[in-house]
This record gives C-alpha cells, structure tokens and sequence, in this order.
C-alpha cells in the first residue's frame, strides 16, 4: 500500500509516495538515483548498503521506507559539505583505503556512524567497530589506518 512518507534526505527535506514496505536501499537507489548505497547481500551482513539514519550507522537493505519516516537520512553523497570531503572521505584516500570500491561507500558511513558514537575510540576499538563491514578486497589494515587519522582531523572539522 502506498502511502506519503517525508524525511530528510542529504539535508534536504523530501516527500515521496510509495510502497511503504519497499526497502530504503531501492528507495534511495531507485527513487532517489542515489547509487553510492550498494547492494551486497540483502541481508545486513555485509555493510555494503549502510547509511546514517540520525547519524548511526545502519544498513539500508534491513529498514522499509515506512521505518524512516520523519528520520534524518544522509548517504555517501550527502556526506561532504559544500563540495568538501568529510574528513573520513579524505582519510580513506589518503591512506588507499579501498581496492575495488564497492564496499568502501558503506565502509567510510559505519566509520562516520563509529565516530559520531565514540570521537575519540582507540585501534581495538575501531576494529570492534568496524568488524560488520566486510571488504572482499583485505584493505583491512587501511581501513583502520583510515578511521585512526580521521579521528585526528575530525577534531578540526
């Protein structure tokens, strides 16, 4: 059943009338044409969909549209501000933190979501944090090498 579903999406406030049982991944990929958000294994498993939804980390493959409703939503697209990276963006680069990249959209939200808990978590604890995500690649080592300097910067940000 369709119905009117608003929420924030990248900072802007957006309405839409659909299925509210459709999945925020489609939504956002198909609705939106927000293809940053990857498709993995459909199962929140892997971390390739996840998003902020006010600002944890969660997977979009495992929340309908209807769950998200009234919620501020940002993807990888809406992660910058004014054409400038996050710091967790330029943090990834800086340390070739990705390979392929498909996962890295969904890496470099959790790493967001992570801060936004804990600003200020050491190396055992951004491994905790980061465990989910899962990078077919093995740029684990970066990946953390990543978060740790984003830390840093985040400060400043």
């Amino acid at each position: 059943m369709n119905e009117q579903i608003n929420f924030i999406l990248n900072g802007k406030s957006v309405s839409i009338e659909i299925d509210s049982s459709q999945l925020l991944l489609w939504t956002l990929r198909t609705e939106f044409g927000l293809t940053g958000t990857k498709y993995g294994c459909g199962i929140g498993a892997c971390g390739s969909c996840t998003v902020l939804i006010d600002g944890i980390a969660e997977r979009s493959c495992s929340k309908t549209i209807k769950e998200i409703a009234n919620k501020n939503i940002v993807t990888i697209e809406g992660l910058g501000n004014d054409g400038v990276l996050h710091p967790v963006q330029k943090s990834f680069i800086k340390h070739d933190a990705q390979q392929c990249g498909f996962c890295t959209p969904g890496m470099i939200m959790n790493a967001v979501g992570l801060l936004n808990e804990n600003p200020n978590p050491d190396r055992k604890e951004i491994i905790a944090g980061m465990n989910d995500n899962l990078c077919r690649c093995g740029s684990y080592n970066h990946i953390i090498d990543a978060v740790e300097t984003a830390v840093n910067e985040l400060k400043s940000y």
